[in-house]
């Protein structure tokens, strides 16, 4: 299997499995997501995007564009674990769903019933690691791996 192959391959399935743990923490384990934890699946699902379309069509570029986006990735991360740290400042942003149309009350009922999940809080570790964190590293390991993929497969060639 070429480089463009198998770089893209490694991306796409690395995204896929920390969506997919992401998910079961969500629905299985009841952690709800913050707003930086939406940030890192966006992430994650334009790894899936680029990775998938650079696999079908072995186009290098997109093999490149996948590692960029994987790297983006691992710097949400790495932002969100810093915050949960108290390294730096985080969002002050909150979220609540909001529909067209709804009047005051029902807005105020909305925002009041949301669920608060803080984003410098840190729901789950291992080993002293976020959530957060370990998207970080495994996001930045898997950028290296298809790095050096891509371009030890250049110099064979």
């Amino acid at each position: 299997m070429i480089a463009e192959k198998q770089a893209p391959l490694l991306l796409f399935a690395t995204s896929g499995a920390l969506l997919l743990g992401a998910l079961g923490f969500q629905f299985i384990g009841g952690l709800a997501p913050c707003e930086m934890c939406y940030w890192q699946r966006y992430a994650h699902l334009a790894v899936l995007a680029v990775a998938g379309a650079a696999y079908l069509t072995g186009n290098r570029a997109l093999a490149w564009l996948a590692v960029v986006a994987m790297l983006g990735a691992a710097g949400l991360g790495l932002f969100h674990a810093g915050v949960e740290q108290g390294w730096w400042e985080g969002i002050t942003a909150c979220t609540a769903p909001v529909a067209a149309g709804m009047s005051q009350a029902d807005m105020l009922d909305s925002l009041m019933h949301a669920p608060l999940v803080r984003c410098d809080q840190i729901p789950w570790s291992l080993l002293g690691i976020s959530m957060a964190g370990w998207n970080a590293l495994v996001s930045l390991g898997a950028a290296i791996c298809a790095k050096a993929v891509l371009i030890f497969s250049r110099k064979m060639a």
